[in-house]
């Protein structure tokens, strides 16, 4: 199975790092794995994105031109990857910061105020991993352990202090978008 995600948003939103993770843990678990970074010139408060393509057997391109899913973290990024989901995919949405509609009733959207969460776990910079969290639940990519483990190895796990906090970010996004998706269900 392949499954090809967009993460985007502006520059210091984490947006790379995301990216980063999901390949990192996938690897971790002995998937294929391609990560192709794209950010503007002044980074920080520029455009964000990267694409990461995951799958079972060999990848032939790390393009995604219709991913599975959309991370979206502002809306900017929505606006720019709303359309390219491919019909049946999911878009992720950090409602704190993307007020726009999503008009398309062939992708399943899940709203989640991240950066809202993240500032109630009392570190504004952890919406991203609140973010990896639902897209865990969501997608089922990977699994929310396996990030977990993953973290330490990356600059959101070298301390003991943010590794747990980070951990308990993954676990409050994959709960977040579970009653999302359930609720969605019974709509």
């Amino acid at each position: 199975m392949t499954t090809k995600t967009v993460f985007a948003g502006f520059g210091g939103q984490g947006v790379l790092m995301m990216g980063f993770l999901l390949a990192l843990t996938a690897m971790r678990q002995g998937k294929n794995v391609t990560y192709l970074p794209s950010y503007g010139a002044e980074v920080r408060g520029g455009t964000a994105n990267c694409t990461v393509v995951v799958s079972d057997e060999e990848i032939a391109s790390p393009v995604a031109s219709s991913p599975d899913c959309a991370v979206v973290m502002n809306n900017p990024s929505l606006l720019k990857f709303v359309n390219v989901v491919r019909p049946g995919g999911t878009i992720l949405l950090n409602s704190t910061l993307v007020h726009a509609p999503v008009n398309r009733p062939d992708v399943t959207v899940v709203s989640l105020p991240v950066s809202d969460l993240a500032h109630e776990l009392g570190e504004d910079r952890s919406a991203n991993v609140v973010m990896m969290g639902a897209l865990a639940e969501a997608m089922n990519i990977v699994s929310i352990t396996d990030i977990k483990e993953a973290l330490a190895e990356t600059g959101l796990g070298k301390k003991p202090k943010v590794l747990e906090l980070n951990r308990r970010a993954l676990e409050v996004g994959a709960e977040k978008a579970r009653q999302a998706l359930n609720k969605e269900k019974k709509a």
